[in-house]
């Protein structure tokens, strides 16, 4: 390994984060407006009253949170808490923490979205290689289409329609949430079936409409590897078809395909908005359109903040692993 090649790839990571939180932290500040002041006014609001001494809360929580700081002291104080894995306190849901808040949803993401997404990458790029293969039957070669054309809907279109066939008007399936209002959460296969249950209809929607994406950019990277030169020398040597779809076609055309993966891996942290709001799933989307409609600005920079340094390292990961994949390439080196 170049050593030299990582200390450079480690500090180009270490400066995309530096950079990440220093946007994160000024953007919001540049409408000028108070958090805790949207925040207050807003609950007042839904009350249908002001409430008397608003001036005196609104300072006081600026105090609390530390808005009331100058700028520099507030930017220095913020990169220390980001070192440290602090966000500060969650606006709409204090006293608890942004960190906790996380916590608690990432599971629920990292769950639906990325198995969603390897079931995608596998059934997508094994489809798009078929569709490419000369030799595959001709009824074979139609399959490809119906998932063409469900990838050209709306993941949360397709929810909808999912939602009200399979659990509004049939009630196979549960309506919404990750687990029933009545179970209790525990390590058991009762438990583990529920929430399966209740994970399956949003992650078939995100299946049904990103898998004919996946399969095409496969099937076009397949159909340029079966002109190579290697491709032609297996076929004369007389190597059984299995072999020459696994080891030599597949094996090459799929390299661009663990690319997309990986950096897909890295906006799973984000959560699908859409999908995890209409099955009102717990997870890192529903938090973030709640953070977003509760005016809570810190909770909105925690979320960014992860998933800019989950890109940023799925990324990194990416340029690590590649030489070990494909040894043509080499870490940086001449």
């Amino acid at each position: 390994m170049n050593w030299a090649y990582l200390l450079r790839r480690l500090a180009l990571f270490f400066l995309t984060v530096w950079f990440a939180a220093t946007i994160n932290f000024f953007i919001p500040r540049i409408s000028g407006q108070n958090p805790v002041e949207q925040r207050l006014m807003q609950r007042a609001i839904s009350g249908g009253t002001v409430q008397s001494g608003m001036q005196a809360m609104i300072e006081e929580y600026n105090r609390k949170f530390g808005l009331d700081r100058p700028l520099l002291a507030q930017y220095i104080t913020y990169l220390q808490d980001v070192s440290r894995g602090n966000f500060n306190y969650s606006i709409a849901d204090y006293p608890r923490t942004v960190s906790s808040v996380i916590a608690d949803a990432l599971p629920w993401t990292i769950g639906l979205l990325g198995m969603a997404t390897i079931i995608m990458f596998l059934l997508g790029s094994l489809i798009g290689g078929l569709m490419a293969w000369p030799n595959l039957p001709r009824f074979a070669q139609f399959l490809l289409t119906p998932f063409i054309a469900l990838s050209a809907v709306p993941y949360y279109l397709l929810g909808l329609i999912l939602l009200y066939f399979f659990a509004f008007k049939n009630q196979w399936l549960p309506l919404f949430g990750g687990y029933s209002p009545m179970s209790v959460p525990e390590w058991s296969w009762s438990f583990a079936l529920d929430i399966s249950k209740h994970a399956f209809l949003p992650a078939i929607s995100i299946v049904l409409a990103g898998i004919g994406g996946w399969a095409l950019s496969m099937r076009g990277m397949m159909l340029t590897v079966l002109g190579e030169d290697y491709m032609v020398l297996a076929e004369a040597k007389g190597l059984k078809q299995k072999t020459l779809f696994l080891h030599y076609a597949l094996r090459n055309a799929i390299l661009p395909q663990i690319t997309s993966l990986v950096l897909s891996l890295g906006f799973i942290i984000s959560g699908s908005v859409l999908v995890e709001v209409i099955f009102n799933y717990p997870g890192i989307g529903s938090v973030l359109y709640h953070a977003i409609r509760g005016f809570d600005y810190f909770l909105i920079q925690g979320i960014v903040f992860t998933v800019v340094v989950a890109i940023a390292f799925g990324a990194l990961v990416l340029d690590l692993i590649l030489p070990l994949l494909d040894p043509r390439i080499g870490y940086g080196s001449r």
